[in-house]
């Protein structure tokens, strides 16, 4: 990815963070409506799955310039969640659920542009995951908004 959209990636993502948990309420709420079933694999306190996974998209969106320094925990993440009994095929239900929260929390200023972007970065993400977590499986992985 290229500094400007990185650059655009932690922007937007500063803006939709500043506005708390919300974002994550709306992102589980267009992770399950892509698909139901997705709801069993989360056990115990939701809350506590939306605090991990803000935290988690702030580190990885403020590391985009430096993928090293975040691969290897993405890679550690991704091979925890095969365990969870997470498929590959899942994180294109993740990826376009992103997608779609950016695109209600950010409204107009959720451009094609900046959609782009974030599905660069979210493309690099799912490549790494694929190598750590599901080598020799070849289904694609990419959220198509």
């Amino acid at each position: 990815m290229d500094a400007h959209r990185i650059a655009q990636v932690q922007d937007s993502f500063e803006k939709v963070a500043a506005m708390g948990t919300r974002a994550a309420e709306i992102f589980h709420e267009e992770f399950f409506a892509l698909d139901p079933s997705l709801r069993a694999m989360f056990n115990g306190d939701m809350a506590d799955h939306q605090r991990k996974l803000l935290v988690a998209l702030s580190f990885v969106t403020r590391s985009l310039h430096a993928p090293d320094k975040f691969l290897s925990e993405v890679e550690k993440l991704a091979t925890r969640h095969v365990g969870y009994g997470v498929r590959m095929e899942q994180y294109n239900h993740f990826g376009n659920a992103l997608l779609r929260t950016l695109k209600r929390m950010l409204g107009p200023e959720f451009t094609p542009e900046l959609c782009d972007a974030w599905r660069d970065a979210f493309r690099m993400l799912t490549r790494s995951i694929k190598e750590a977590a599901y080598e020799g499986v070849s289904a694609p992985t990419q959220a198509a908004g």
